[in-house]
């Protein structure tokens, strides 16, 4: 008869002693999650090939006016909207989870730039385009560490109210700025009202022919929008501008144009980096950075939930994002990210992959190297037109509506926000929401939602006495629930609330907490929790919790609370502990006990 060893030795016999070496293979599985081209490029079908070619070469055309636009309300030469187009986006297609986000220079962090790069230099001078291209540098560190670190989840921080709100403003302030393009005068730069004020009182010095081709120009835009999304309208406004301006030789008569864009593609450059202006720039960087992805991330997953062939991951967006900015300012790049109306344009002009990005960046490509004698005569104000039609869009009027019928709180968060973006600024309209956002965050853990409850007759369910009409309330039996985690921020208004309630009812004998909403209990909170108890026994009133979970239980069990309580005056349900008091026996020596495998026990009388 074999002995186990022996059959252990038979059914797994001895190893040699020398192994051969593991001969080293690439696996692109594992490069998936960083590379997500390497998912969707080898499947790749024939079929999406069309639909990818339409999709980028029409963004391409869009994109040419637009990131000549957008460089401009960043103030930087127009050509540098064109630098902001290519590489970053080839980077965004091979690393992006997302297979429709066309990304590129936007109006939000175009207005960011000037706002943050304005404080240190003058516009369109040498230094100021090396601090903006700087600034994309910072921008994509900063994403590409949040994503590596996992830290996506801060942007959590930024409500929705607050981002609208700041969005709404900032759109207006977008608008008014090109005002000076649109009517042509020159207007000097202030806030909002300063402009319109000024505007207003010289009126008399609006070039009318300027004003004349951004008005058509506008109309042009709105009205081929509601023809079709897929008709170019910044490319048709752009060939309208340079045909008028050029057969009447408006430019010779007071039109402002773009003039000479550089062309080429010579464009590599290792960005100077300023450790003094890097550290006046961190604010908006940081600003840009969590702005750039709340705009990416929303867009991304709105057009992510008409496909159901891949996921868009945050942190990975990040990287992405990150990565874009970083290589792009390598290639003379200012800060970019996705675009609302690109991407839906991307996305109905039948995109599938990346592929439709990278055909967008070639044809700017092209666009750099043979055809950037076409714009000499184009007017800055279609310009102006096309991001004042743009930013139209991000004026949210809807989301104001809809929180005054359903959150007047958030409205007030909204409103607040806005008025104090217009009023004050662009960098102190963003700090009034991240500190407006923070505040709301820490008063609603600070001040958690705590309900009275009674029993619905007939039944072994409690409610809210302040929700539901005829509960049952015993006088002597104060029965609440804590629907938060306690910890040391809202240990005091919960004890506070308890006093305040126990004073309205002398005739209480018994306290009830149902403990089921507590997902967290902190060493503050349980501190506290073990001298409410003891001065509560000091009043002659007993204590009782119910429905605690496992983790809260935990350290209620590490703490000495619940043998300072006593373990029979925990329970399964609320109604197990009205039992329990209303009990002719009184609390049972040795009551049944659930043990669980941590060791604890938890009371459980079976009626």
């Amino acid at each position: 008869m074999q002995t186990f060893a022996a059959q252990e030795q038979e059914s797994f016999p001895e190893k040699p002693a020398l192994h051969p070496p593991k001969k080293l293979t690439f696996n692109p599985y594992g490069m998936k999650r960083y590379f997500p081209f390497l998912e969707w490029l080898p499947n790749y079908k024939r079929e999406h090939l069309g639909g990818d070619l339409s999709a980028g070469l029409t963004v391409g055309v869009m994109l040419i006016p637009q990131g000549m636009a957008y460089a401009m309300l960043a103030g930087l030469p127009p050509i540098y909207g064109l630098y902001a187009s290519t590489i970053p986006l080839i980077v965004y297609a091979l690393m992006g989870t997302s297979r429709q986000l066309a990304v590129g220079p936007v109006a939000m962090v175009s207005l960011l730039i000037a706002s943050g790069v304005g404080a240190l230099a003058e516009t369109g001078t040498d230094a100021y385009i090396a601090y903006a291209i700087l600034l994309a540098l910072m921008v994509g560190v900063l994403q590409f560490a949040m994503g590596a670190f996992r830290l996506g989840f801060l942007v959590n921080f930024l409500s929705h109210p607050v981002i609208a709100g700041f969005t709404s403003a900032a759109a207006v302030i977008i608008g008014i700025s090109q005002l000076k393009h649109l009517l042509g005068m020159d207007i000097p730069g202030g806030k909002v009202h300063e402009t319109l004020w000024y505007a207003v009182t010289h009126i008399t010095d609006i070039q009318p022919i300027a004003l004349l081709i951004g008005v058509i120009s506008i109309a042009l835009l709105v009205g081929l929008k509601k023809v079709s999304k897929k008709i170019p309208g910044p490319l048709m406004v752009v060939i309208f501008g340079i045909g008028v301006v050029t057969t009447f030789d408006w430019h010779e008569k007071g039109v402002s144009i773009v003039g000479d864009v550089p062309g080429g593609f010579n464009v590599f450059a290792l960005p100077g980096i300023d450790f003094g202006a890097a550290s006046v720039l961190m604010p908006i960087a940081l600003t840009i950075a969590f702005i750039g992805f709340m705009e990416s991330i929303a867009v991304a997953k709105s057009i992510q939930a008409k496909h159901k062939d891949y996921k868009v991951v945050p942190n990975q967006e990040l990287m992405a994002l990150g990565a874009a900015n970083i290589v792009g300012a390598f290639f003379k790049a200012f800060p970019v990210t996705g675009g609302f109306s690109r991407t839906a344009v991307n996305d109905q002009s039948g995109a599938k992959t990346g592929l439709a990005s990278v055909v967008s960046a070639l044809l700017i490509i092209l666009t750099l190297l043979f055809l950037t004698d076409l714009f000499y005569y184009l007017p800055n104000a279609v310009l102006a037109a096309i991001i004042m039609v743009a930013v139209a869009g991000l004026i949210d009027v809807r989301e104001a509506v809809h929180l005054w019928k359903t959150d007047r709180q958030d409205l007030v968060l909204f409103s607040i926000t806005a008025l104090g973006t217009l009023a004050l600024g662009i960098e102190e309209g963003i700090l009034i929401g991240v500190v407006l956002s923070l505040g709301v965050v820490i008063y609603r853990i600070s001040y958690p939602h705590i309900a009275i409850l009674g029993r619905v007759p007939g039944t072994t369910q409690y409610r809210n006495i302040l929700r539901f009409q005829d509960l049952e309330v015993d006088e002597d039996i104060f029965i609440f629930r804590v629907d938060a985690q306690m910890y040391f921020a809202n240990t005091n208004y919960i004890r506070e609330f308890l006093e305040r309630e126990l004073e309205k009812r002398p005739e209480v004998k018994y306290v009830v907490m149902n403990a089921g909403a507590i997902t967290g209990i902190d060493s503050s909170a349980a501190h506290t929790l073990f001298d409410l108890v003891a001065e509560l026994k000091l009043r002659g009133i007993s204590t009782h919790i119910a429905e605690a979970r496992g983790p809260v239980r935990d350290v209620l069990l590490r703490c000495g609370l619940q043998e300072h309580v006593g373990v029979s005056r925990f329970h399964l349900s609320v109604e197990d502990a009205v039992r329990e008091i209303r009990s002719e026996e009184g609390p049972r020596p040795d009551p049944y006990a659930l043990q669980t495998n941590r060791g604890e026990r938890f009371t459980q009388h079976v009626d």
